[in-house]
């Protein structure tokens, strides 16, 4: 490994998955957390050269004040994170929230930006080109103020609503599109272009736009970087794809899917919200039809429930046709923290795209899909075969790189 340490961009820095992940790093750098949970602390993972833990540097950007001790504090109340850790590292969760500058909220819709408590810039005056270079002059004196060997970009942010109409397909007409006042651009593509630009990786573990469009494509491309998303598989879908492929391999028909959230952290707020709600249902609806070959009937329900804070729980029916046209049902329930599951997959993700980056890897790596919801580049959504072909970049990878 390199002598400098790697930074570690969270957009949402102040935000529970961020606020967790941050604890759980700091924690694992005073050796006062486990290992569990991390994927990239498996005996695969071992023939990689990943950055240590104790080489990695939290900075970010929010459009809230930064508290990181007030968060985890209200998450070891909600009883998600031990207590007795945050005490333990107080001191470091305030020298990382000096290091949290001033988000952006440009077109990130209503909801997002009744949460800041900063200047947000106007959404009609604004040129992004003036975001986007605000953004990567925090990236840049980060990085220099730090002596780091350079940055991931990892997008943690509350859920932004469908882009509602089109953007340019080629860089040309993109980048010319930066320069107009108000231009449709939302602020999780600003973040992916000044990552981008400045040849740093973006990871988009949300389900917005991020570096999702074919331009934003090509500028990695042409910048010789690569970038992964979208939207990190954590919990129910992540059920999804690893059931839906034995009904396929069964050959049982599934007829219906019905599936139902709840969950009451700011994020459950956001996505109350219906514009912002559409975004997150449509990336977890994809992947039953996705890896099916058909579409049965599907159903997606997200409901905020604020006394249960930022835990969630999933309730699946399926309904599906035997041998013979029996009908028959499977039903599951899952319970699990939003953040917990999280955390540990960004922390996973920085260490991985990192390490593609410095095998050479240019535009969405592919490789990553396991960890995401809506793969960028990549069609298949069941997970024993996205997890195989993660071993087989694994192999490939570390032989390459020697």
């Amino acid at each position: 490994m390199a002598d400098k340490k790697l930074g570690v961009w969270l957009v949402g820095g102040c935000g529970n998955v961020a606020a967790t992940a941050i604890l759980g790093l700091v924690g694992l750098q005073k050796k006062l957390a486990p290992t569990t949970g991390l994927v990239t602390e498996l005996s695969d993972f071992s023939a990689l050269p990943l950055a240590e833990w104790d080489d990695l540097v939290i900075a970010g950007h929010d459009i809230r004040t930064p508290n990181l001790r007030a968060t985890v504090g209200r998450l070891a109340n909600e009883q998600v994170v031990p207590r007795e850790l945050v005490e333990a590292c107080g001191d470091e969760l305030s020298e990382i929230d000096a290091r949290i500058k001033p988000g952006i909220a440009y077109k990130a819709g209503d909801a997002i930006r009744a949460l800041a408590d900063v200047s947000v810039d106007d959404d009609a005056t604004t040129a992004p080109r003036t975001l986007v270079s605000r953004l990567q002059n925090d990236l840049e004196s980060f990085i220099e103020a730090n002596d780091l060997r350079g940055a991931v970009v990892v997008n943690v942010a509350s859920t932004e609503p469908p882009l509602a109409s089109e953007l340019p397909e080629r860089w040309e007409a993109f980048d010319a599109l930066l320069d107009e006042p108000g231009a449709a651009i939302p602020a999780s593509t600003l973040y992916a272009v000044a990552a981008l630009e400045l040849g740093l990786p973006f990871v988009n573990f949300t389900p917005s736009a991020g570096a999702s469009f074919p331009a934003v494509e090509e500028l990695a491309k042409r910048k010789k970087i690569c970038h992964a998303g979208q939207d990190g598989k954590t919990g129910e879908t992540l059920m999804k794809t690893v059931l839906a492929p034995m009904f396929a391999e069964r050959n049982l028909e599934v007829l219906s899917w019905v599936g139902h959230n709840i969950f009451g952290n700011l994020d459950g707020r956001i996505l109350d919200n219906p514009e912002n709600r559409a975004a997150k249902v449509a990336t977890k609806d994809r992947v039953v039809g996705g890896t099916l070959g058909y579409d049965p009937q599907t159903l997606v329900s997200i409901e905020y429930i604020e006394s249960l804070g930022d835990w969630k729980t999933a309730w699946d029916h399926i309904h599906f046709r035997g041998f013979l046209g029996t009908l028959m049902t499977l039903q599951f329930t899952w319970q699990g923290c939003d953040s917990a599951l999280a955390a540990p997959l960004v922390l996973d993700l920085v260490r991985l795209v990192d390490v593609a980056r410095r095998a050479g890897e240019v535009g969405a790596v592919t490789s990553l899909a396991a960890f995401f919801k809506r793969p960028l580049g990549a069609d298949c959504h069941d997970f024993a075969r996205q997890h195989a072909r993660l071993l087989e970049w694994i192999r490939s990878t570390a032989q390459q790189m020697g």
